[in-house]
C-alpha cells in the first residue's frame, strides 16, 4: 500500500490531493491569487484530518516540478522537500504540462491533440503538444505564439488548447478551425497523483537534498521602482 501527497502550485492555483495505491482519496483546490505562502501548509494538515490519515502515513509526496511561476514553484518544492525530510518520504517530480494534458485526456475521446499552455508573459508561453495516448510530439518549451505556431498539428488534426496561457494566444490561432480553445483548465494536483503512481510503481525518485524546479527559464529579479523605495 502506498500513500502519496501530490502538491500543485505552478500557476495561481493551489492544489492538493491525497492518493492510495493510485485511487484519489480526496484533493482541495484554490484559485486565487497569492494563495500558496497562506494556504498550502494548513490545507495539506486539514486534507490529512479529513481522509483519515497521519502525515507519518505518508509514502510520497509528488510535486509539480514545472515549469510555471517561480515563486509558486519553489513553495511547493520546499514544503514537499519539509514533508519528506520529516517523515522519511521518497519526493516525486511531474512535470506540470504533461499532468495538464493527461487531465484533459481523460476527458476526450476523439483522435485529437492536446497543447497545455502556462503563461509566461508577453506572448510566450509554457507549452507541450501530446496525442491522446500521452506521447509527447513537442517536447515543453518555452514558445513565443505567432500566426504560424502549431500549423503542422493544426493541418492534420484537431488542437485543444487550454491552461492560463491559452486565452492570450487565440486571437492569432483560431484561423485553423482545428484551433479548440478550452477555458477554466487548471493545473490539479489529483493528475499530479495519478501520473506520480506511476512514478512510484517504478521506483523514480528524486534526490531530496538536491532536487530543483524546472524553471525552463532563468529568473530575472525585478528592480523596485523609486516610488517604492520612499
Amino acid at each position: 500500500m502506498a500513500i502519496i501527497l501530490s502538491i500543485e502550485t505552478a500557476t495561481k492555483t493551489s492544489s492538493i490531493a491525497l492518493h492510495k495505491d493510485g485511487a484519489l482519496l480526496a484533493s482541495m483546490d484554490t484559485h486565487q491569487e497569492k494563495s500558496h505562502s497562506e494556504y498550502l501548509t494548513p490545507s495539506i494538515k486539514y486534507l490529512l484530518e479529513i481522509s483519515g490519515y497521519k502525515s507519518i502515513e505518508i509514502d510520497a509526496v509528488a510535486v509539480s516540478k514545472g515549469p510555471g511561476s517561480y515563486t509558486g514553484l519553489r513553495i511547493g518544492t520546499s514544503t514537499a522537500k519539509g514533508i519528506c525530510y520529516a517523515v522519511n518520504a521518497e519526493l516525486i517530480a511531474v512535470n506540470t504540462l504533461e499532468s495538464m494534458a493527461y487531465g484533459m485526456i481523460r476527458t476526450q475521446h476523439e483522435d485529437v491533440l492536446f497543447c497545455p499552455m502556462i503563461d509566461a508573459r508577453r506572448m510566450e508561453v509554457y507549452c507541450l503538444v501530446a496525442n491522446n495516448n500521452l506521447e509527447i510530439l513537442e517536447k515543453t518549451q518555452a514558445k513565443i505564439i505567432d500566426a504560424s505556431s502549431f500549423a503542422e498539428f493544426l493541418e492534420k488534426k484537431k488542437v485543444f488548447f487550454f491552461g492560463n496561457g491559452s486565452a492570450k494566444c487565440k486571437s492569432l490561432l483560431d484561423h485553423s478551425e482545428n484551433a479548440i480553445f478550452l477555458d477554466e483548465v487548471f493545473p490539479s494536483a489529483a493528475h499530479i497523483g495519478a501520473l506520480a503512481w506511476r512514478s512510484y510503481q517504478n521506483s523514480q525518485f528524486e534526490d531530496v537534498a538536491y532536487f530543483e524546479p524546472y524553471y525552463l527559464k532563468d529568473f530575472i529579479a525585478k528592480k523596485p521602482s523609486a516610488k517604492n523605495l520612499v
